[in-house]
């Protein structure tokens, strides 16, 4: 077992829209438009907690599978987060379990060897929480941070800073709506020197926009699935009918 440090995050983010049960449907696709994956996505809620799960099929057969658990009384804790992906899309393929409360990283590998490990986590850590997240940061916030598990062979800590970019004209049918880009940045400082070195090169940003509103709403994603991905594009889905 490996123990690592990691510096203190930031304040977990209040909670101003409670999250509630949801079920709905999305499309994965390349920036022009290629359709590469769909996706199922999931929220229930039992007591004080909320379990959400969003699943991409992929076309060549890869799964991208993502379950978290997470209390939002004030404040979103999380609980716990399973995330899982394998097949052709992902050269590096993951199945990761972060117990958000006791601190433990489990990880199995393509052999199906589990390595467990410790981090010590900071209140604020976010892993499966970002589109929630993002719903309740007013676009009038300057900069909010928060800490994400990235992994790995050496799991590590990183900060996310998240910023409204301006806002983006849109239509659905006849109606004209705005919504805000928020983007989220991998930032590099404020690791312990132990971690910092095995980042790397810089990580792309990820965008995710949403309709300005009381509440505001999911409008799209982008950006790249694993580090060093490509950049793809997240989308609502509308089903069809055969008749």
């Amino acid at each position: 077992m490996c123990v690592l440090s990691v510096l203190a995050g930031a304040e977990p983010v209040k909670v101003r829209y409670a999250q509630g049960s949801s079920h709905g449907f999305l499309a994965l696709k390349t920036l022009d438009g290629r359709l590469i994956a769909t996706g199922e996505s999931t929220q229930t809620v039992h007591g004080g907690r909320v379990t959400s799960r969003l699943t991409f099929h992929f076309l060549d057969g890869s799964t991208d599978d993502d379950v978290t658990i997470f209390t939002q009384s004030n404040t979103f804790r999380l609980i716990s987060d399973h995330h899982i992906q394998r097949g052709p899309s992902f050269p590096k393929p993951i199945d990761f379990l972060i117990d958000g409360e006791s601190g433990q990283i489990i990880s199995r590998d393509k052999e199906g060897k589990l390595t467990q490990e410790h981090l010590d986590l900071p209140g604020d850590v976010s892993n499966g929480l970002p589109p929630n997240l993002l719903l309740n940061i007013l676009p009038s916030t300057t900069e909010t941070k928060i800490s994400y598990v990235v992994p790995g062979s050496k799991p590590r800590v990183v900060r996310l800073s998240i910023k409204p970019k301006g806002s983006l004209p849109f239509t659905v049918g006849s109606l004209r709506r705005k919504a805000t880009d928020f983007t989220i940045h991998v930032e590099l400082g404020g690791l312990t020197g132990v971690v910092a070195p095995i980042i790397g090169k810089e990580p792309a940003d990820y965008h995710i926009w949403l309709q300005n509103g009381t509440p505001p709403a999911f409008v799209r994603e982008e950006g790249p699935l694993y580090e060093g991905g490509p950049i793809w594009r997240m989308e609502e889905i509308s089903p069809t009918f055969s008749h």
